[in-house]
């Protein structure tokens, strides 16, 4: 399912690529890869800041709530 305020193909291009700097940055640090998709959990943290929730009222389509507020965290 899509919501309205889903990333669109050019928005998640341009975050990719800076991700991907970001990532390789970081990579001298070691650690496990990353199991999952950012552009899911950047749809997530877009999704809530537009609608208010509380992130344990996130839809299921999303990665779980702990998830993202770990990322919104970061």
């Amino acid at each position: 399912m899509s919501y309205p305020t889903d990333l669109t193909d050019a928005q998640w291009a341009i975050l990719d690529a800076l991700f991907a700097e970001l990532a390789a940055a970081k990579r001298y640090r070691g650690g496990r890869p990353r199991r999952l998709d950012l552009r899911q959990i950047m749809n997530a943290l877009l999704y809530q800041a537009r609608t208010g929730c509380q992130w344990r009222m996130l839809p299921q389509e999303f990665p779980a709530w702990q998830t993202v507020r770990y990322y919104f965290d970061q």
